[in-house]
């Protein structure tokens, strides 16, 4: 079997070793070698294009965490869009469209990539005890004026509002009591944020925790923001339905991240655009 091409991406980086970190195969990977691959390269995900002619307009795309595939995530599908834009279909510059479990996630580029993801989903309210118990906070840390809720475009997250960056950086996930919390729940990740920021030209921070699928808090996480998208537009965060925002994330685990968000009312739904850039760190060849 011929070396399998491989590709290291920064994605919602500004620069080089910053944001969240993709491996991006492509060529032909027998399947059984996907979840092996996904746990040696032991990024947050791992993604493979399993083809490069396209189909129904988009490429087939699978991805990968250490330990499960999973239907969709936002920063493997930035990434993956930079390659295949970059080095599959350089013909192509403007859109490339990603064939994933969850469906078809059209990713255009300009200035950024921009990802269109599913209308979200929501579902349950939980209780503000119960949150504040697994990050280590009091009930009353948490913004009350919002309701804890588990939110989905393709890829559930509990959300929760919190008041400041002096509590967001605060929390500690106490692992007993999320492991707990998540055995009844339909997401497993927990994104917190509030509306401040350590640089004045963003409006949010966001911290997220993915104990369950081996990642205690990932630096940046399309999929989860675009989930807050959808919330801060239900929700009416800023008194308006729609919001264009710029969110940091990833200071705590030293990758820092920027990600935009763009999302409005849309007939009985919501529309939500997530971007950022992304940045090619690395090309190798790996002998099976």
């Amino acid at each position: 079997m011929p070396p399998i091409t491989f590709y290291i991406v920064d994605a919602f980086a500004e620069t080089k070793y910053a944001g969240n970190q993709v491996a991006v195969f492509r060529g032909p990977v027998p399947e059984a070698l996907m979840q092996p691959l996904a746990l040696e390269m032991h990024f947050s995900e791992t993604t493979f294009i399993t083809s490069e002619t396209p189909r129904d307009g988009g490429y087939d795309v699978r991805i990968f965490t250490p330990a499960a595939e999973v239907p969709f995530a936002g920063h493997p599908t930035l990434g993956t869009a930079h390659i295949l834009r970059t080095e599959v279909a350089p013909g192509q510059p403007q859109a490339v469209a990603l064939n994933l479990k969850v469906g078809q996630i059209p990713v255009r580029f300009d200035g950024n990539y921009w990802m269109t993801q599913k209308p979200p989903e929501f579902g349950a309210q939980l209780s503000a005890e119960a949150l504040a118990g697994v990050l280590g906070l009091a009930p009353g840390d948490l913004d009350v004026r919002f309701p804890v809720e588990e939110a989905s475009t393709g890829l559930p997250f509990i959300i929760v509002p919190l008041p400041s960056l002096a509590v967001l950086q605060r929390a500690r996930v106490n692992r007993d009591k999320y492991f707990e919390l998540i055995a009844n729940t339909t997401a497993k990740g927990i994104l917190i944020f509030c509306p401040e920021a350590r640089s004045a030209a963003n409006q949010l921070s966001v911290r997220v925790f993915v104990e369950y699928f081996g990642v205690p808090e990932d630096p940046a996480t399309g999929s989860g923001n675009g989930c807050l998208a959808g919330y801060l537009v239900k929700h009416r965060y800023f008194g308006q339905d729609n919001v264009q925002a710029r969110v940091e994330q990833g200071h705590q685990v030293g990758r820092p991240s920027l990600l935009h968000l763009k999302a409005a009312t849309e007939g009985n739904g919501i529309r939500v655009e997530v971007g950022g850039n992304a940045i090619t760190v690395a090309k190798g060849e790996l002998q099976p």
